[in-house]
């Protein structure tokens, strides 16, 4: 397990701060850490994932941002680099949203996408 300090490898917005704390509050089994992975799937080949944990993998880097600590493994590392979390409040609904400067190409749907 590391600690990533030199490079932001994810940011998170105060906004996407307050809402994944107050989902944690909520949450039974009171997790202290979100997990930020890429998987394959989609039309465009890769999707983004997040889910609540207890602990860190022997695989995972923790970042905290923002009183935060987020877990990210190795393979999703190389796809998330640079990348920022929000949250977003609008017409069209609520949720997260990831900004990946490493996206190169992204379906019409915009749940999944590819790097280069």
């Amino acid at each position: 397990m590391a600690t990533e300090q030199s490079q932001k490898l994810i940011t998170v917005t105060p906004k996407a701060a307050e809402k994944i704390k107050e989902f944690m509050k909520e949450e039974a089994e009171k997790p202290e850490f979100l997990r930020v992975y890429v998987q394959g799937g989609g039309c465009s080949g890769l999707s983004y994932g997040m889910g609540f944990e207890l602990k860190p993998e022997e695989d995972d880097t923790v970042i905290e941002e923002e009183g935060v600590k987020m877990l990210v493994d190795s393979y999703s590392q190389e796809h998330l680099k640079g990348a920022n979390i929000d949250y977003i409040e609008s017409l069209m609904g609520s949720g997260f949203k990831i900004n990946n400067p490493n996206v190169t190409k992204s379906c019409s749907c915009g749940h999944s996408f590819n790097t280069a």
